[in-house]
């Protein structure tokens, strides 16, 4: 199920946000970014709706997809 982005605490989100961008590995490109500005970006996303919080009631987890 979808959970609005926008009806969670901005702890609760960050934390989601952070726990996405740690699993997606090591940036390889020439610049790294930092922690800061890829939780921004994620947000920025979320706010364009070109990803969603989802939550998945058997695992009792969120988790963030793409749209489409």
């Amino acid at each position: 199920m979808n959970i609005p982005y926008q009806e969670l605490a901005v702890e609760t989100l960050t934390a989601i946000i952070e726990e996405f961008i740690s699993r997606e590995g090591t940036d390889y490109g020439a610049h790294e970014t930092s922690l800061e500005k890829k939780v921004q970006q994620v947000m920025n996303q979320l706010k364009r709706g070109e990803i969603v919080v989802t939550f998945d009631p058997e695992s009792q987890s969120c988790d963030l997809q793409v749209v489409g």
